[in-house]
């Protein structure tokens, strides 16, 4: 088993104050009553008005070190694992230290991006540094404006995001403490690249080359469809192999925590793997897919309500764009 010594020791969230409901939407996009929330599993969603991904990365990150107890010079690594950067240059992470009030610490700071994985990619990766005590204690920020982004000519992409932020604390734990990774894998099929992407923004379609003829290549596109048939064959094989790794079963697992990319994907999905409902946590309703920041925005809010306790056992997994598959089982 790859196991390593790491506890999440903190968590934190922050979502914008303007709500936006299923039936603003609807109303918006001239859709029937009801639509959105039947076709989404989304019922509202946080738009940032106002704010910037570093100042709302700030604020998640500011309530999880206050949940664990702990001040910023207290941590030594600050990594941003979003999928939707605030600029091109710096890194986010830089500018949350800033925020954080940290501009002279010193505190090294960098970006992970695997879009919706990026906190699953983030954790995976650093893990390896705060077990081999590279860092003692590092603190991962997922930021995600999505609003921004979003082609309201798609309706069945865009009334799928919101906006908003979580982060989580990670640090080692002693030889034998229950708290670790147990195993993490990812698989990636760039035949699938294209099912999401935002064209525009880069060096092949520089913002520059904006126009009319070309505004759809920067915003957010996406083939809902065309995602879900490839990775419903993959799903099931690739969780088999991931708790192969881990040494346990899914009879085993306490707490599933997937990616919130859709009400009728995630409920697939767990009929598919077999997951009790109870035990499967959905919070897509309340926010809609967040990217990066649904996984560690939906473990915030299952331990902040007790039900996740030292030990559990859980998955975290998802899919993002690449196309990418993505998991790890800790026992929290």
């Amino acid at each position: 088993m790859d196991c390593r010594q790491i506890a999440i020791t903190g968590t934190g969230m922050y979502v914008p104050p303007r709500r936006v409901t299923s039936a603003e939407l609807d109303q918006r996009l001239g859709l029937a009553a009801g639509w959105t929330a039947k076709k989404t599993g989304v019922l509202e969603r946080r738009y940032a008005e106002g704010e910037t991904s570093s100042q709302m990365g700030a604020k998640a990150a500011r309530a999880a070190l206050e949940q664990a107890g702990y001040e910023l010079s207290d941590i030594d690594c600050i990594v941003g694992v979003s999928g939707t950067a605030q600029q091109e240059i710096p890194c986010t992470a830089a500018l949350i230290q800033r925020e954080l009030g940290g501009g002279g610490s010193g505190i090294p700071a960098f970006d992970l991006n695997s879009t919706c994985l990026s906190f699953v990619a983030g954790l995976d990766t650093i893990s390896y540094l705060v077990d081999a005590g590279r860092y003692r204690r590092v603190l991962l920020v997922a930021s995600e404006i999505a609003s921004v982004g979003l082609d309201w000519e798609q309706k069945e992409s865009c009334t799928l995001f919101g906006d908003g932020a979580a982060a989580a604390i990670i640090e080692r734990t002693p030889a034998g403490s229950a708290s670790r990774i147990l195993a993490a894998r990812m698989e990636t099929y760039s035949k699938g690249a294209h099912l999401s992407e935002i064209r525009g923004g880069g060096t092949m379609l520089h913002p520059r080359m904006y126009s009319e003829t070309t505004k759809a290549d920067f915003l957010f596109q996406m083939d809902g469809r065309g995602i879900f048939r490839m990775t419903s064959r993959m799903i099931e094989p690739f969780v088999e192999k991931l708790l192969a790794a881990s040494g346990i079963g899914m009879d085993e697992i306490d707490w599933v925590i997937p990616h919130q990319a859709s009400g009728m994907s995630m409920r697939i999905m767990r009929e598919k793997l077999g997951v009790r409902p109870e035990r499967f946590i959905m919070n897509i309703a309340n926010y809609g897919n967040t990217i990066a920041t649904s996984i560690p925005l939906a473990l915030h809010e299952t331990i902040a309500t007790g039900e996740i306790k030292r030990g559990d056992r859980v998955l975290l997994l998802g899919v993002s764009a690449g196309l990418s598959l993505g998991g790890i089982v800790l026992a929290y």
